[in-house]
């Protein structure tokens, strides 16, 4: 679809030639706990490809924006491709300093779900990742804003941010798989979640809600797992919002369930809709804790959601019959 930034775009495809320089941000927390093995093999197979490469490792998170923006003034100066290796939240915080630049961005996936990656037929295996990004090209990628911080798969408030919260704890405990994940959900869907008044301001119309959780999507892979119709218009520059109207412990139970069926969007009790804009109030908090490509922030209201004018110029393969979304 055209855009403002169409012609910016169509020059940095026309540049890349397969031979910058690749900037890696490393996350090591990120992944199964076999970061030194992981990155010894993305060193080897850079050097075997005869690519230059430096690579920022990252120990602690607060460490990711400091990093990105090192990796972002290497790149611009040598007319290079930031890459950023981790999972959801280390892609989100490397794309944040990404996009204004308007640098070309790689991913390296490693988190639990990888949505992002999964979404355009980057793989979680490292030799895979790796052979993608050394003969890939850029496709202009939509990005959703919260208050002007870029999130790449969702980003929430409510009980969605405290499952995720939850769910760290659990990772810590028992590893990052996805029957971890479950487990965490279904312990903290059994406490009885506190409910929001939201103030709901959109395309002129207002409306008052009350929910436990909202949740404002922009990945069209996440959306049609869980069922929900309106991820078609998010090839339209628009974002997806999912509100649950305010339910017991039981129904959570059955929303999450229709949810892993991909049936979520057929229940009564989520109400779903397409914005380009969406201004949301939350009655009786000045702060509020909310949730972007499952890293948690504090956030002052009122929130502001949209799409970013500026896409983010992803490497993705080039070669369209291997992409893989499973």
């Amino acid at each position: 679809m055209p855009n403002a930034d169409a012609s910016p775009l169509t020059e940095s495809v026309a540049r890349l030639t397969g031979n910058e320089p690749l900037f890696v941000v490393f996350n090591g927390g990120s992944g199964s706990g076999d970061a030194i093995e992981t990155r010894a093999r993305i060193e080897q197979r850079l050097s075997e490809a005869g690519r230059a490469y430096t690579i920022f490792a990252v120990d602690r998170p607060k460490q990711l924006p400091q990093f990105a923006q090192i990796a972002v003034e290497r790149a611009r100066q040598e007319s290079g491709i930031v890459v950023a290796a981790g999972g959801d939240g280390t892609l989100n915080a490397v794309a944040a300093a990404v996009l204004p630049a308007g640098l070309p961005f790689g991913i390296l996936p490693r988190g639990t779900f990888n949505y992002f990656g999964r979404t355009y037929g980057i793989s979680r295996e490292t030799d895979e990742a790796l052979a993608s990004l050394l003969d890939a090209r850029i496709e202009p990628v939509q990005v959703g804003l919260l208050d002007g911080r870029p999130f790449l798969v969702n980003a929430s408030l409510g009980l969605y941010p405290q499952l995720l919260e939850d769910r760290e704890v659990y990772k810590k405990m028992l590893g990052r798989r996805r029957w971890v994940a479950l487990l965490s959900a279904l312990v903290t869907l059994a406490r009885a979640p506190a409910q929001l008044t939201l103030d709901l301001l959109s395309h002129g119309q207002h409306q008052v809600m009350r929910t436990p959780t909202l949740v404002v999507g922009n990945n069209s892979l996440q959306l049609e797992q869980v069922g929900i119709p309106e991820v078609a218009h998010l090839e339209d520059n628009r974002l997806v919002a999912m509100i649950a109207k305010p339910v017991g412990t039981l129904a959570l139970y059955g929303l999450l369930l229709m949810g892993a069926i991909g049936r979520l969007g057929d229940t009564s009790r989520v109400i779903s809709f397409s914005f380009e804009s969406l201004t949301v109030r939350v009655r009786g908090r000045r702060r509020i804790k909310v949730a972007m490509d499952g890293e948690i922030h504090w956030a002052r209201t009122p929130l502001h959601f949209s799409v970013s004018p500026k896409r983010l110029q992803l490497l993705v393969p080039r070669d369209t019959s291997r992409l893989d979304r499973s």
